[in-house]
């Protein structure tokens, strides 16, 4: 259990009135979204309901019961934190935007390719463009949201193309069904027709910097013998 000096508020407000308790920031996120702990071990200060946690002032039995239908502090504690605002520690954002960094990081690394060559750009040359850039993660923001903008910033640093491409792909019958499975792992498979001879033709969408990495698979699953045509290209120069 986190040590009291460590632990955050969480508050719920009804009516005009607050209810807080102390506890442990990442255990009450997790009952929070849905994974079953047992309060005893989210809760710091015991199964104890505050109307000021500063204070040390606890809330009064009668409202609770009003408001919450019922006395009972184990179902009281989960409402508040499942239905209230859980304050976040330094330690948290710091965790959650560097989870974010990550997400960015590997969505620009699948997305885009390099104009020059048509290949995708490593992570790590991404996450140093990213520290030359000074990008700030928001780590409340939704990673695909922030990616049009930090691609703005590191442009001017690396060359990069942010596309998904339709691709058209024809695979021997002796390797279609056994290649199959690729296909679906790796993207959107927007057609699949099975040829009177036995050959698989298939259209797939695609990040550009995944598209490498297919045809690399393919290409060892078939001997070479894979053909392959790009249809379509979105998302062109962000």
């Amino acid at each position: 259990m986190v040590n009291i000096e460590d632990a955050v508020t969480a508050k719920l407000s009804m009516q005009g009135l607050n209810f807080e308790i102390l506890v442990d920031c990442e255990k009450a996120l997790e009952l929070k979204h849905g994974k079953d702990i047992p309060v005893e071990d989210v809760v710091v200060s015991g199964l104890t309901v505050f109307k000021d946690v500063k204070k040390g002032e606890k809330a009064n039995e009668h409202e609770i019961q009003r408001l919450f239908g019922t006395t009972n502090k184990t179902d009281v504690i989960k409402k508040i934190i499942q239905d209230g605002v859980v304050q976040l520690t330094k330690e948290y954002k710091d965790k959650l935007r560097e989870e974010k960094r990550k997400n960015i990081i590997n969505l620009i690394h699948r997305y885009s390719i390099n104009p020059v060559n048509n290949l995708p750009h490593p992570p790590q040359r991404i996450e140093a463009a990213l520290e030359e850039a000074k990008v700030k993660i928001d780590e409340f923001k939704n990673a695909d949201e922030q990616v049009k903008e930090i691609i703005d910033k590191i442009k001017v640093i690396l060359p990069i193309r942010y596309e998904i491409r339709e691709i058209q792909i024809r695979i021997p019958a002796k390797y279609a069904g056994k290649s199959y499975p690729t296909l679906k792992q790796y993207g959107n498979l927007l057609k699949d027709e099975w040829q009177n001879d036995g050959s698989l033709l298939a259209i797939v969408e695609i990040p550009a910097g995944l598209s490498i990495e297919l045809f690399d698979k393919l290409n060892s699953l078939t001997h070479g013998e894979v053909e392959s045509k790009i249809l379509n290209v979105k998302w062109q120069n962000y």
